[in-house]
């Protein structure tokens, strides 16, 4: 219990009047498929985000929660199942250009990162694809895309962001986060997931340029996207490379993470050690992720 007749599930206190109502709602609709569930239960909760989004993939976590303790009975049907996403198909328009585009970052001014809708999406997930060494992946939750592009307009890499990490004992240690402070506000860190520079440019200190203009604007596409902006970024770096944009770019280092894997809301990864760094986007972070300060979040 998170507090007095409370329990904190998902990242929201339930009363127990409220658990009762989502007992209730699913025995009175069995035939309902879990996101029609999830939803309804949303509405009638009030579950949404601030940009007022319901937050059913939360709700359907709990449902799936409540049925592993036995309190509810979900149809195999209603049960939620896995999704699965193909590999982005590859084509001609992600073929490497007949020249390397290389030469000193001056002469490629300006630089500038743009944002990704759904349009410009679908291309962007396959240069992810097709030269990412860790390919692509559906991101989790909240996430923002965006394209690296220079003075000519020519294409020169990929960078997104993503939900962060459930739990990394570094990072957490630093921020001074309870499990508690971390179930509620763990939404407002980003995680770099992906970042690419194509393999036929060549431009020294390009990729320490990217990352200082997404700083600038990053709050602020979130906010327009989502409703808040986050405090705090961070990455995972695998220990073979040198970090050396992050370190240019100002980045933290905390240390490396256990190489016991990820963990997101449900799962734990296998996974090797990597470096963690991470990138205060306001002043006072620590405080608007440890609830002290109300300020920060959108």
């Amino acid at each position: 219990m998170d507090g007095e007749g409370t329990q904190l599930l998902f990242g929201r206190d339930f009363t127990e009047a409220e658990l009762a109502l989502v007992r209730e709602v699913v025995a009175l609709f069995p035939r309902l498929s879990s996101k029609e569930l999830a939803a309804t239960l949303c509405e009638h909760l009030g579950w949404a985000t601030s940009a007022g989004r319901l937050k059913v993939e939360s709700c359907l976590k709990l449902l799936l929660k409540l049925e592993a303790k036995g309190e509810i009975k979900l149809l195999p049907k209603a049960r939620k199942a896995k999704r699965k996403e193909s590999a982005p198909l590859l084509s001609k328009r992600t073929d490497p250009p007949s020249q390397e585009l290389a030469g000193e970052l001056w002469e490629f001014e300006p630089v500038w990162v743009l944002v990704q809708d759904k349009e410009g999406m679908w291309l962007w997930n396959e240069y992810i694809q097709r030269y990412h060494p860790l390919g692509y992946q559906r991101p989790f939750g909240a996430h923002q895309r965006y394209f690296i592009v220079c003075g000519g307009g020519e294409l020169l890499g990929c960078i997104s962001f993503a939900a962060s990490a459930w739990a990394v004992e570094a990072r957490d240690r630093w921020i001074g986060w309870s499990q508690s402070d971390r179930s509620r506000r763990l939404h407002l860190v980003a995680n770099n997931n992906r970042f690419l520079i194509f393999p036929w440019v060549k431009v020294k200190n390009l990729a320490s340029r990217v990352l200082a203009l997404v700083v600038r604007r990053i709050r602020e596409d979130w906010q327009a996207r989502y409703g808040y902006g986050p405090v705090l970024l961070e990455t995972f770096v695998d220990l073979e490379y040198a970090c050396t944009c992050y370190r240019a770019a100002n980045w933290i280092k905390l240390g490396q993470t256990a190489g016991r894997g990820r963990m997101d809301r449900d799962t734990q990864y296998l996974s090797t050690p990597k470096r963690i760094y991470v990138y205060p986007l306001v002043r006072e972070f620590r405080a608007v992720l440890c609830g002290k300060e109300k300020g920060g979040s959108g």
